[in-house]
């Protein structure tokens, strides 16, 4: 690890920590705010138990004048709310964090600085000042401009009476005071880091990307039962309905919800589902229905660790298999796994083309890692014109199941032309009508998994980052992107590269050759026995010299990627 002061190094992190209802994350959106208003770049993410009240939780802030949009186990500053929350970050303090808060202890490896936070709010008026007292100490000792931390908690608090705004505005000056004394005192010696040249335009999160991507998609009916770390999607699609003409209803539960979907696009709506893995099983039957049906189907997977209700409030990679062999019997499937936000937004656009060009199921698979974080992107581009359908007015003898070359049969809904759009969940014939033709059961089950190697054709390609010949590449597929660019980026060799696919199935088989003359090839992963890697291993024959896994319920760090590149690949790196 660098034993650098972060600021020096352009970067600085910020951890806060407490119980939830302590207001962790009131103070995380102030001066996520606050370092952007002045011009930086900000990485916050969430790591948290399942408890509404209690438990221990932490957030992080990355801050830096450039691009910062992965998670790190450095922690420059951490303000604790309470000694419990200490305890849960011993692993992320090193000897030069300065750990500030009421009765920290000391003597534990890291600089601990005493503030009574408590007695401070009671003083200013209020228990829950100590959220804003906080931001401010954090923000006098990095000698932050006061109207800037000042409109940030105007605009905060904008909804309350003005009292409420003014007894915040006093609670930050009471902290920005105590945090100049800590810095001219020489207690903490700590510095933003220098400005970059720009910052991005958008500060989103996960949750924001995907619906938005679903937007764009031209979604317009979303069925979903709440389930984190999923829930975000269908609350930020509830609430934004009559902006955009969506008809969002929570579903009893998860089976109605997927078959509310099915209804949807049956009629000639654009319809998606929104779950976790526990929600999903209940949805396979419907995923095969779709599959049968040839009914375009989207679903939002995000991931948390399992089995059963596991670790709700988690992240982890675990849910692969799940959505690649959910549904009995065999039909295609596209399984889209973003690794940023940008590419969130973008295949969830992309995933309603997708099932409504081929009709099939296409599963987005995205974690609560991905979901929590937030970060600065550059843009997000509109589409040019809203989504068209791939349907057809139908004729008077239209077969909803021709048989066609590529398996793709046109599509019609109930109303449009003068033809009948049976479908059916048995067997069928071209007209959708039952049948028990055995012969014909053949070439429908050929005729759907033609669109199989059609959707293989037009899968979205892997990203190889570094360089070109590296005869070292770590694999990786959805939210371990950005952790592995930055953990390769900065080990500096030129015999390293990443790999990411944000396609997992139909896999893109530009890469399958290139993968294959690899020398060494590191499988990164965030479930237990590497499902991506077997999928690789079954498709195309791929072998692993290494793999580095994780799958306690956190994201990997880009220190301990870095960390278990290094025991792999010993020698000299390059500053």
């Amino acid at each position: 690890m660098n034993g650098k002061p972060r600021a020096e190094r352009g970067e600085l992190a910020v951890v806060l920590a407490g119980e939830a209802g302590q207001g962790v994350q009131a103070v995380e959106s102030l001066l996520s705010e606050a370092f952007r208003q002045e011009g930086y770049y900000v990485f916050s993410g969430q790591e948290f138990m399942s408890r509404i009240r209690g438990g221990s939780n932490s957030s992080l802030l990355r801050v830096s004048g450039r691009p910062v949009r992965a998670w790190s186990d450095r922690t420059d500053i951490c303000v604790a709310f309470d000694e419990k929350a200490v305890r849960h970050l011993a692993k992320r303090l090193q000897p030069e964090t300065y750990v500030l808060g009421d009765g920290v202890p000391v003597g534990e490896g890291w600089r601990s600085i005493d503030i009574p936070l408590r007695k401070l709010a009671k003083d200013a008026g209020e228990s829950l000042f100590v959220n804003t007292i906080s931001a401010g100490i954090l923000w006098g000792i990095l000698s932050g401009r006061r109207e800037t931390i000042a409109g940030v908690i105007r605009r905060f608090f904008s909804g309350k009476k003005p009292q409420v705004v003014d007894s915040n505005l006093a609670a930050a000056e009471i902290g920005m005071k105590l945090g100049q004394e800590l810095k001219r005192s020489g207690q903490v010696s700590l510095e933003l880091p220098p400005l970059g040249d720009r910052r991005g335009r958008l500060s989103i999160n996960g949750t924001e990307a995907v619906s938005l991507g679903a937007i764009a998609g031209g979604c317009n009916f979303v069925s979903a039962y709440p389930m984190s770390p999923s829930t975000g999607v269908l609350v930020f699609l509830a609430k934004h309905g009559r902006d955009f003409g969506i008809i969002v209803e929570q579903a009893e539960d998860e089976i109605s919800a997927a078959n509310m979907v099915l209804g949807a696009w049956y009629a000639g709506a654009r319809g998606m589902t929104t779950t976790s893995g526990g929600g999903f099983d209940l949805m396979t039957e419907a995923v095969s229905l779709s599959g049968m049906t040839e009914t375009p189907m989207v679903v939002h997977l995000a991931q948390r660790p399992g089995p059963a209700t596991g670790l709700p409030t988690r992240t982890e990679q675990g849910d692969l298999n799940l959505a690649l062999y959910g549904g009995h019997g065999e039909f295609p499937r596209v399984l889209l796994a973003p690794g940023n936000l940008e590419q969130a937004y973008a295949l969830a656009r992309e995933a309603f083309h997708l099932a409504d060009a081929f009709q099939v199921p296409v599963i987005l698979l995205t974690d609560q890692y991905l979901m929590d974080s937030r970060y600065d992107v550059d843009d997000l581009p509109l589409p040019a014109a809203p989504a068209e359908a791939a349907i057809v007015q139908t004729g008077p003898e239209y077969g909803r199941y021709a048989i066609t070359e590529s398996g793709v049969s046109p599509r019609g809904i109930p109303g449009w032309g003068e033809g009948l759009v049976g479908v059916d969940s048995d067997e069928h014939d071209e007209s959708g009508h039952i049948t028990e033709d055995l012969d014909l059961r053949v070439r429908m089950v050929d005729k759907r998994l033609r669109k199989l190697s059609l959707v293989a054709e037009k899968a979205l390609s892997a990203e190889w980052i570094g360089p070109e010949e590296a005869p070292n590449v770590v694999v990786c597929w959805g939210t371990a992107l950005e952790i592995a660019r930055e953990a390769v980026a900065g080990l500096g060799r030129r015999d390293l590269a990443v790999l990411h696919f944000r396609q997992v199935f139909p896999l893109p088989e530009e890469m399958r050759r290139r993968l294959e003359q690899a020398d060494c090839r590191i499988l990164l992963e965030g479930n237990a026995t590497g499902q991506f890697g077997e999928l690789l291993r079954q498709c195309w024959g791929i072998d692993w010299q290494h793999r580095i896994l994780k799958y306690n319920g956190l994201m990997f760090s880009i220190e301990e990627v870095r960390a278990g590149l290094r025991k792999i690949l010993p020698g000299e790196e390059v500053e």
